[in-house]
């Protein structure tokens, strides 16, 4: 069994001991619930053309999976940001000493969604960004909230929408969320795109996942979309 069988199947395992106890009867309990936070104090100006945009905030399937839900979002891909080409793979990441976390990169529409309702989804119901290196049953580096940037004016608005947060207090603890220049980002492999969407029963998705989209339906209602842009499709029309 190698490690991500190993470590999917311990969550598989603890999900179905919930599920034996009777709590499990909603996705509501999630193991991170939505905050409901007010939108960046100032945001970037649309564009033209399509712009990206790389974060972490824990295991990339339910990161993907949320964006991929969002209007104006184009293309989700799950991969590596923060280490060395070289170790940019499942097994190496999983060690949590190569520096990657596992990120998602953005493709979005700035006319149809901007940088700052991307981002307050992001800190609203994609993940707990008080959480320092984990999310939920997730721990390491690997698993860190960041948002890399490769541009002053998208590190201001971060920078800035952190301190608004923090300032309005937000949340019962600091924001743990770092900022890091975007060296490269390296697409995941194959059996990690669109793994949400492809994997809907599986416990981990279940317990973890599904409630960020629920969340992001009910408190985005606006900006939620039923039918996810996939990653397969994206490479099919390319």
């Amino acid at each position: 069994m190698d490690r991500i069988q190993f470590r999917r199947t311990a969550l598989a395992l603890t999900a179905a001991g919930v599920l034996a106890l009777g709590w499990f009867a909603a996705p509501s309990r999630a193991a991170e619930e939505a905050f409901i936070i007010p939108p960046p104090s100032a945001d970037i100006a649309p564009a033209k053309g399509l712009k990206t945009f790389v974060l972490a905030g824990g295991c990339f399937w339910g990161v993907q999976g949320v964006y991929q839900h969002t209007k104006g979002v184009t293309n989700a891909v799950s991969g590596y940001a923060g280490g060395k080409a070289s170790t940019a793979n499942y097994e190496a990441t999983t060690r949590g000493n190569t520096g990657h976390a596992e990120a998602v990169q953005i493709t979005y529409n700035p006319n149809e969604v901007s940088l700052g309702k991307l981002l307050q989804i992001y800190f609203s119901v994609v993940h707990d960004p008080t959480q320092l290196n984990r999310q939920g049953p997730d721990t390491g580096t690997q698993y860190r909230s960041t948002v890399f940037t490769s541009d002053p004016a998208e590190r201001k608005l971060v920078q800035d929408y952190i301190a608004q947060l923090n300032g309005a207090k937000v949340y019962k603890k600091p924001i743990a969320t770092t900022l890091e220049p975007l060296q490269g980002f390296y697409p995941a492999e194959d059996y990690h795109q669109d793994y949400l969407t492809l994997h809907p029963n599986q416990p981990y998705i279940v317990f973890n996942d599904l409630p960020k989209i629920e969340n992001l339906k009910k408190i985005f209602a606006e900006n939620y979309r039923e039918k996810p842009a996939l990653v397969r499709e994206a490479k099919a029309t390319n």
